[in-house]
């Protein structure tokens, strides 16, 4: 079959659609994000390679949440066939009661996981290594060091779900994700076939039946352990140094081997490749034996590190990020690996000594977004006490100037629920901003909670139309059905405006805003006005 230049999130779905996959489900979310939009541009090819039958039951969908597609995901399994589920690390959190307690249950079609980590927070909150959670959750996790292996281990988690009826994780980063590699491909499979899991008990996880799941899932993770020490791959060369790698690490480490074998008499450290979780022992015991230090390069936590230190009869120095070797925050590099393993950094050509101006991220051009800022700063601006918090979205960066606008920015839906928190013991004017798509992800619920408790808070809904930060996803409803839904919720319907999300109404937003701001119960204003960048995908169609 022709070879393809695919990114590893690339890579990923099509591995997805060579496995059959009946069933995708995502929250948009970088560096995940690509995995279901590469999906959705080649759903129709891949439909047309089904039967008339096949075709009527294969998806890709965007979801509300990451929670909402993970569930989605489960069903797709009970009645057999294969699904996948991708979002980002802090996604995963959103997801992780149905994760954890999918462990336990008895896995039908294939459940694959992924999830891309964010070293370096490019785009996120924080660097979080699902790793952990995988391990916590008690399933196997799969890491990928190319695009090449991220195509083919989407292929082998699906086998792997079914024979061992358990979720796989597959766990990618930033670079990984975004780089592009040729790559070859296999030839594909049809979906599955409808096949109920026969065995309803256990699917139920009351406590007479989760019990026994829980000591079946104790023993397969042993068998987990197992299979990842199989598969981990040893070379014993060199006395003076093992190294042990993983992920995207295997790649900076060949980067730099070379020049380590020339400064040793063409002699190669020991090597020690972790591709799976949870980890084996015998291996590194071995290489542990053989050589006076290791040096563990990973990306993310120091995960693998925290697991050997103090594995070994005898003590032997271990270096990585517990020892400062290797940064414990930020992405690896070439260049970090390499000062890690004792060799001079390369020549550069010297920095520029021209000062050049920081340029901070800031909103594009015409965004609909500084016009509602604006109209807040306004409406704010003789009000000796005020709250602002804000969501996770483009509207985040009115945390920056010119604005200076918002003042906190922690999680998706906590604006709600800290200016709720905020108000109830004693904050004036408390504000919370929140976009269309995260206001659908989770922020009514903090919404249901304002309105039950009567709580005093003005809530700005910045419906833009789209998911605008992740590249214009569309949002799971459509904002026509916005003001309904929040009537819905309670609040009422005299303290729900629209307005329009304009300079030309500028006047009339704050007057609203200030108004709303002396209502003693929960009001929400919805700005409304189309995200320039989802207009022009939107003209490109």
């Amino acid at each position: 079959m022709p070879d393809f230049v695919f990114s590893g999130d690339e890579a990923i779905a099509r591995g997805a659609i060579d496995s059959g996959v009946s069933a995708a489900f995502a929250y948009p979310g970088t560096p995940s994000t690509e995995i279901m939009e590469f999906l959705q541009a080649h759903w129709d090819e891949y439909k047309a390679t089904l039967s008339d039958e096949e075709r009527a039951f294969v998806v890709a969908q965007w979801c509300s949440n990451e929670k909402t597609a993970y569930e989605a995901a489960l069903g797709v399994s009970f009645v057999g066939r294969r699904a996948m589920v991708s979002m980002k690390h802090v996604g995963l959190n959103v997801a992780m009661d149905p994760f954890i307690n999918s462990a336990l249950v008895k896995i039908n079609g294939g459940l694959v996981i992924v999830v891309a980590d964010d070293p370096g927070m490019f785009s996120s909150q924080n660097e979080q290594d699902s790793r952990i959670l995988a391990d916590f959750a008690h399933i196997p996790c799969f890491e990928p060091s190319d695009q090449q292996e991220a195509y083919a281990m989407v292929r082998d988690a699906f086998a792997y779900s079914e024979i061992h009826e358990i979720p796989v994780l597959l766990r990618i980063t930033t670079r990984l994700a975004h780089a592009r590699a040729q790559i070859q491909v296999s030839p594909g499979m049809a979906p599955r076939a409808l096949k109920k899991c026969s065995d309803p008990t256990a699917w139920t996880l009351m406590p007479g039946f989760a019990r026994p799941r829980w000591r079946l899932l104790l023993k397969k993770y042993e068998r987990f352990r197992a299979d990842g020490e199989e598969l981990a791959k040893l070379e014993l060369r060199d006395k003076a140094l093992g190294v042990i790698t993983c992920g995207i690490g295997l790649k900076y480490y060949l980067e730099n081997e070379d020049d380590w074998a020339a400064l040793h008499g063409d002699k190669r450290p020991s090597h020690l490749h972790i591709d799976r979780y949870p980890l084996g022992r015998d291996k590194i015991q071995d290489l542990s034996n053989y050589v006076s230090k290791i040096l563990v390069i990973e990306e993310g936590y120091p995960y693998i590190e925290r697991e050997i230190v103090g594995t070994f009869d005898a003590p032997l120095p271990v270096l990585g990020k517990l020892s400062g070797d290797l940064s414990l925050s930020g992405e690896l590099t070439a260049d970090s690996v390499r000062l890690a393993l004792g060799l001079a950094p390369l020549e550069a050509l010297a920095a520029s000594s021209i000062e050049l101006p920081s340029r901070p991220p800031q909103f594009c051009q015409g965004c609909p977004h500084g016009d509602s800022f604006n109209a807040l700063k306004a409406a704010l601006q003789d009000e000796a006490e005020f709250l602002t918090t804000s969501d996770i979205g483009c509207y985040a960066l009115a945390a920056l100037p010119p604005y200076n606008a918002v003042e906190s920015c922690v999680d998706m839906g906590a604006s709600i629920g800290m200016a709720r928190g905020a108000s109830c013991v004693g904050q004036k004017n408390a504000v919370a901003v929140i976009g269309d798509s995260t206001f659908y992800h989770s922020g009514m619920t903090n919404l249901l909670d304002a309105v039950a408790h009567r709580s005093k808070l003005t809530l700005l809904i910045l419906d833009n139309s789209t998911t605008g930060m992740t590249g214009a996803q569309p949002t799971i409803s459509p904002g026509s059905r916005m003001k309904t839904l929040i009537e819905g919720l309670g609040v009422e319907a005299a303290h729900i405006r629209e307005l329009e999300a304009h300079r030309k109404s500028h006047d009339i937003n704050v007057a609203a805003i200030r108004e709303e701001l002396t209502y003693d119960g929960v009001s929400v204003i919805i700005l409304k006005r189309e995200c320039l960048e989802y207009l022009k995908k939107v003209r490109q169609q």
